[in-house]
C-alpha cells in the first residue's frame, strides 16, 4: 500500500483509485460513529477522498498516510454536523427491498437472517464507541490489526483488548455459541484472508473466533523420506506416498489425495486478498514454510498480500515447542502481528528449498553460511537437520546418539524417551511416528543398538501409544561400543535412508558429520 501512495503522490490516478477500494470500508466506518448516519457517511468519506487527493503532495511520508487520512475524515464528519439540519434517512430504508425478488421458499431464510442482523445491531450498539469501531474493522470489514493500528493510531495490544472484550459482551447478549461464525455469515466478512497453518490443534484455535477467514491445515512431514523440488511431480510422490506407507503407516491413497487437495486449495489463492502463514521455529515447520516460500515465488501474486507470523517462544512458556501449547487467549494476542513477506523472504525460501531437496547436501551448507536473517529460525532448523547425517564418530545421526545417551542415563521407557528426545532436540519438532521409526531401526537385528523389553509392536498410524507404556529399553554390547565411539554403526550394518533429497546407501556413506566440527563432511569409498 506504501508504494500505491508513493505512485499516487506523482499523480498517478490509477494507485490513489485503488487507495480508495483499499480505505473506503475503514474511513465509512469511523464517519459512522462519528455521524450515526449511513448516507452522510459517505458523504464525508467522499469529500475527505477528494481533499486527501488535493493535498496529498503535502504527506512528508507515505507510511503517514493512514493517520493522515483519518485526520480528514474526521474533520469532514465535523463540518457536516456544523451543517446538518435535514433529517438523516435511516439506512434500511433506503435499501432495496430484496422480499420483493425472494421466491416464496426463501422469504423464512430473509426474515430469519433480518431478525439476526437486527439483533447483532442492537447488541453492537451497546458497547463502546471504541469497541464498536474496532468490530466493524476487524470483523465486518476484513482489515488486519496493523492496519487499523496504523489508521486509528491505537496499539495493537489495546486494539486486541477492545476486541476481547466486545466478544465477551456481546456473548452475554446474542443467543449464539460461534460468534464470529454469525458476522462472516451475515456480512461476508474475512473471505478475503486465508490462514495457512501446520496442524488441526491450531487451525481449531483459530477457528473459535481468533481470526477471520478461511484456514488450510498443511498436512507433510517435509523432514522425513524423500523429498524433491516439486513435490506436484507424479513420480515423484508416488515414491514418496510408497515410503511412507512403508515407514510410517500413512495409507498411499490418503496421503495422495489429501496432498492433490491441499494443492488445489492452494492453487486458488488469488481469491484471497492476503495469506498468512502461522509456523513455527522448527525443522518440521521451516521445510514446510520454505516449502510454500518456494512456491509462491514461482507464481504472479497480483494483489495478493504474503504475511508470516513465525515465532520459536512464547512468554511464560519455559520450554516453547509449538503453537499448539498455547490457549485461545495466549493465540489471540498474536493475532494481527504477522509481518509482509517481501522478495527477500521468498528468495530465501526459495533457496532453502532448492537446497534441501538437492542430492548434494553441501549446497545446504553453504546457503547456511550466509546471511539467513530474513527468515530468523531457518538457520537454526536446517544446521539441526545436517546433524541428522550418521556422524564421523560412530555412524550415529543426532536423535540416535541422543536416545543412546538418555537410555545410559537411566530413562528406559519410550515415551519418555520420545519426551525428553523431543525436548533436548525441539528443534526438529519430531513427531511420535518418526520417533517410533528411528527406534524401531536401532533395534533391529542383527545389529540391534538397543532391546525394548515388552513390546509386541510399535503404534501403528492412527493407534494409541498405550502399548508402549509398559516397555523398557536397555542398551546392547553393541550399543555401548557404538556409544562409547568403539564401533562405527554404519560400517557394521550399512545405512539406506533419506535426508532430505539426499539418498544414502551402503557401508561407507558419501556424506559424514562431523559433531565436534559442526560441519558435513565428504568421504571417499561410497558402496
Amino acid at each position: 500500500m506504501v508504494q500505491y501512495v508513493e505512485d499516487a503522490k506523482q499523480g498517478d490516478r490509477q494507485a490513489f483509485e485503488h487507495i480508495v477500494r483499499h480505505y473506503s470500508a475503514m474511513a465509512n466506518a469511523v464517519a459512522y460513529e462519528k455521524l450515526h448516519d449511513f448516507q452522510l457517511a459517505e458523504d464525508a468519506v467522499q469529500e475527505a477522498f477528494t481533499e486527501a487527493f488535493l493535498h496529498l503532495c503535502k504527506l512528508r511520508t507515505a507510511e503517514a498516510f493512514p493517520g493522515w487520512f483519518k485526520t480528514i475524515v474526521v474533520r469532514q464528519c465535523y463540518r457536516i454536523i456544523r451543517k446538518k439540519k435535514h433529517r438523516a434517512v435511516p439506512y434500511t430504508e433506503d435499501r432495496p427491498s430484496i422480499e420483493a425478488t425472494a421466491s416464496p421458499a426463501d422469504i423464512s431464510d430473509i426474515i430469519e437472517k433480518k431478525e439476526m442482523q437486527q439483533m447483532v445491531h442492537d447488541s453492537i450498539a451497546g458497547l463502546t464507541s471504541k469497541m464498536r469501531i474496532a468490530v466493524q474493522l476487524f470483523y465486518f470489514q476484513g482489515y488486519s490489526l496493523q492496519e487499523i493500528s496504523n489508521l486509528l493510531g491505537t496499539s495493537i495490544p489495546v486494539l486486541k483488548k477492545r476486541l476481547f472484550d466486545a466478544r465477551r459482551k456481546l456473548k452475554g447478549s446474542l443467543p449464539v455459541a460461534d460468534l464470529i461464525s454469525v458476522f462472516n455469515h451475515l456480512y461476508e466478512g474475512g473471505k478475503g484472508m486465508l490462514h495457512i497453518v501446520n496442524g488441526d490443534s491450531v487451525a481449531e484455535k483459530l477457528r473459535q473466533g481468533i481470526v477471520h477467514g478461511d484456514v488450510l491445515v498443511w498436512r507433510e512431514v517435509y523432514p522425513h523420506g524423500p523429498v524433491s523440488l516439486y513435490s506436484a511431480d507424479w513420480n515423484d510422490r508416488s515414491v514418496r506416498a510408497q515410503y511412507l506407507e512403508q515407514t510410517m503407516g500413512i495409507p498411499q491413497a490418503e496421503f495422495i489425495q489429501g496432498s492433490e487437495a491441499q494443492e488445489k486449495s492452494l492453487a486458488d489463492f488469488h481469491k484471497y486478498e492476503e495469506i498468512v502463514l502461522w509456523f513455527e521455529h522448527d525443522l518440521f515447520d521451516q521445510t514446510m514454510l520454505c516449502y510454500l516460500l518456494h512456491w509462491f515465488s514461482g507464481q504472479s501474486l497480483l494483489k495478493t498480500k504474503l504475511s508470516l507470523l513465525c515465532i520459536g517462544e512464547y512468554p511464560g512458556i519455559e520450554l516453547f515447542r509449538g503453537l499448539g501449547q498455547l490457549s485461545l487467549e495466549q493465540m489471540e494476542t498474536l493475532s494481527g502481528t504477522w509481518k509482509t513477506i517481501g522478495a527477500k523472504e521468498l528468495e530465501l525460501g526459495k533457496a532453502f528449498w532448492q537446497a534441501y531437496t538437492s542430492p548434494d547436501p553441501s549446497l545446504l551448507q553453504q546457503l547456511l553460511s550466509r546471511d539467513t536473517s530474513a527468515l530468523p529460525f531457518a538457520n537454526e532448523a536446517f544446521q539441526l537437520h545436517l546433524s541428522r547425517f550418521p556422524s564421523t564418530v560412530n555412524g550415529l545421526g543426532i536423535v540416535e546418539q541422543t536416545t543412546l545417551e538418555m537410555i545410559q542415563a537411566g530413562i528406559s521407557s519410550p515415551l519418555e524417551l520420545f519426551q525428553d528426545v523431543g525436548n533436548k532436540l525441539n528443534a526438529l519438532g519430531m513427531g511420535d511416528l518418526e520417533y517410533w521409526h528411528i527406534l524401531m531401526k536401532i533395534s533391529q537385528a542383527p545389529y540391534p543398538l538397543l532391546q525394548i523389553h515388552g513390546l509386541r509392536a510399535f503404534p501403528a498410524y492412527n493407534e494409541s501409544s498405550i502399548a508402549l507404556h509398559d516397555c523398557e529399553a536397555v542398551l546392547t554390547e553393541l550399543g555401548k561400543k557404538v556409544l562409547n565411539g568403539e564401533e562405527d554403526w554404519i560400517a557394521k550394518k550399512g545405512i539406506d535412508q533419506w535426508y532430505g533429497g539426499v539418498h544414502l546407501q551402503g557401508n561407507f556413506p558419501r556424506w559424514r558429520w562431523d559433531m565436534y566440527g559442526q560441519a558435513l563432511y565428504e568421504v571417499s569409498g561410497e558402496d
